[in-house]
């Protein structure tokens, strides 16, 4: 009888590919496989030649492009070399998920789905196009295509005569078991402070604990969204960028959630334990030190201010002594449950600690080696760079929106790592933060003589900043920038370096300050009111470079936000080509389209 193997590999940006990919992990587990899930870049593409059954889970970030986390693989995949029948004896199957509100909507999964098919795959089932705008979210599309999916896995692997699918009452055994030390053995503390010793340049297992030189607001005390200018020491880290690349910052759990946390599930911050695998072949969690303690683990690991998925709930359904806790679980848990699990946690932004508030009898029975089961870790933030090393040796600027709002919870939601870093003050000692580089999706041109123009409002300008910092300190001239903004007393960042360049004829300045008269005016009015300067520049083969939309709170099912702001631009580029240039409206449509094909017109909009 075939060997009954099943290799889940996801590419996962916020999360959800890997949530996902965790859930079709455990599903398998239930019908007897032998299953491996890992992040595509983990996984050593070499092998995929010898595989028999895989299922690919995996995203579409922004601008339809693959995940992090599946980069390498990717670019191997698309290897022109690859013969047709690599994958001859892989049956497959691909489930995507993106947000139908982009243009390239699951993009990734359709075209690994026809690559793999290129490659010679036997694909199991059509892909599957989970939809983030969908009311009841991706697995509206998910819930039955995974059904599809085990009819289809189950015909080709039946289960071994006298074998049962384990039923769904029983609870699957922890990825990890969690062993106390003995309060009086001796705990080598070392390995909670990451040693700082050099090595190769910084990355996501080895940051950087750069120092915090100042933290300082760029928006006025009257004005709603405080706004911050941080800047930070890399001095001996190693690390080098351009503009356009983005610094990643790993946050960490304010001590008061952390208290609250420990106390509902009446944990000992201070106990030390070890982790060990239950199953052979499971590494440990990369960026936890062993020995660890509570109070690390969940300070700097467990993300208990995320809004919880279902899994969780499902998860937390077995650990529940009381009836009405466990039924309410076990519904958020259900297909037939998403909508009400969408009201009491996505649409209010409800976190992890919150929810467990809500189910004190069951969280007081959670078993603490199920933690790294039942939460997910902390993930990093991305932040573009706002300098350059040119006019700022061995420092990173970045410019960054507190993230703050209300929702029907009487308690402002708050964003984890905005919150933590605006609360760090340099003055009052060393502060430090974990941090390490990664290339940005804007490319600016390296030559003097290309002129650029830039379309940032808000902190969409921080790219901008460095780009023009980088310009200027090598003498480059051809620097237009148009920045949006409310109020020119409020939230004008930067305005009295913009100035200075105005005046020593390095920029070319135009603003759209939207609130400080009747009609509203945004970046696209100046555009058009410039649409002269914008054609002539345009005809100097000039790059256009676009940043900062859509800026709304992490659900953009919660406000509808201007997310057209990216189209109403185009339109206003179009125009001027079609009244400065004379083209006809498709014409300047094909050409807008050709200057993004030629990299000549970049956007980065952040999600």
């Amino acid at each position: 009888m075939a060997e009954r193997k099943l290799l889940v590999l996801y590419g996962s940006q916020t999360g959800t590919a890997q949530d996902t990919a965790e859930r079709i992990g455990r599903e398998a587990k239930r019908r007897h496989f032998q299953c491996r899930v890992e992040a595509l870049d983990s996984y050593d593409v070499a092998n995929l030649i010898n595989e028999l059954l895989v299922v690919f889970v995996c995203a579409t970030t922004g601008q339809g492009d693959p995940p992090d986390n599946m980069k390498m693989f990717w670019r191997f995949l698309f290897r022109k070399n690859l013969p047709p029948s690599s994958l001859c004896q892989l049956d497959y199957a691909v489930l995507g998920l993106g947000d139908s509100s982009y243009p390239k909507f699951n993009f990734v999964a359709k075209k690994l789905h026809k690559r793999v098919l290129q490659l010679g795959g036997n694909p199991l089932l059509p892909v599957a196009l989970g939809d983030d705008q969908h009311d009841l979210g991706p697995d509206a599309v998910v819930d039955p295509w995974l059904l599809a999916l085990w009819d289809k896995i189950l015909a080709l692997y039946p289960l071994a005569p006298g074998l049962e699918v384990i039923s769904p009452d029983v609870r699957l055994p922890p990825k990890y078991t969690l062993h106390y030390l003995a309060e009086n053995s001796p705990h080598p503390d070392g390995g909670l402070l990451q040693p700082t010793a050099p090595r190769a340049v910084p990355s996501e297992l080895h940051p950087f604990a750069a120092r915090m030189v100042s933290n300082q607001r760029v928006t006025a005390e009257s004005h709603f969204q405080d706004v911050r200018l941080i800047e930070f020491d890399v001095t001996g880290s190693g690390i080098t960028f351009s503009a356009g690349d983005v610094v990643m910052i790993q946050p960490q759990n304010c001590p008061e959630d952390v208290q609250q946390f420990c106390q509902l599930l009446r944990l000992d911050p201070d106990r030390h334990f070890v982790l060990k695998p239950t199953e052979p072949g499971t590494s440990l969690p990369a960026l936890l030190p062993q020995p660890c303690t509570i109070r690390h683990l969940v300070t700097h690991y467990l993300d208990i201010s995320c809004v919880p998925r279902r899994s969780f709930f499902e998860l937390l359904s077995y650990f529940s002594t009381n009836e009405l806790e466990r039924e309410k679980l076990q519904e958020f848990s259900s297909a037939q449950g998403q909508e009400e699990l969408y009201s009491y946690c996505n649409r209010p932004r409800r976190t992890t600690l919150e929810a467990l508030w809500d189910f004190p009898h069951t969280t007081c029975a959670i078993p603490p080696e199920y933690l790294l089961d039942l939460i997910p870790r902390i993930r990093p933030r991305a932040f573009s760079i706002a300098s350059s090393m040119l006019a700022h040796p061995d420092r990173i600027q970045i410019l960054m929106a507190v993230v703050r709002y209300k929702t029907r919870l009487s308690k402002p939601r708050r964003g984890l790592c905005s919150t933590w870093l605006a609360s760090l003050n340099p003055e009052q000692g060393d502060v430090r933060v974990p941090l390490w580089v990664k290339k940005g999706g804007l490319k600016f041109p390296s030559d003097p003589v290309t002129p650029v123009i830039m379309i940032g409002p808000g902190t969409g300008v921080a790219p901008f900043r460095a780009a023009i910092q980088e310009r200027v300190a090598q003498g480059w001239r051809g620097n237009c920038l148009f920045f949006g903004c409310r109020q020119k007393s409020r939230d004008f960042y930067c305005q009295a370096e913009w100035e200075e360049l105005v005046m020593k004829g390095f920029l070319t300045l135009f603003t759209a300050f939207s609130r400080d008269q009747e009609e509203k005016v945004y970046v696209q009015h100046r555009i058009r009111e410039n649409r002269r300067l914008v054609w002539e520049l345009l005809s100097r083969s000039a790059h256009v470079y676009l940043a900062g939309f859509p800026a709304h709170p992490p659900s953009h099912r919660l406000l509808s936000l201007p997310k057209q702001m990216p189209a109403a631009v185009a339109e206003a580029l179009q125009s001027v080509l079609q009244l400065e240039g004379g083209l006809s409206p498709s014409e300047a449509e094909e050409h807008l389209t050709a200057l993004e094909r030629s990299q000549r017109f970049q956007s980065e909009t952040w999600s």
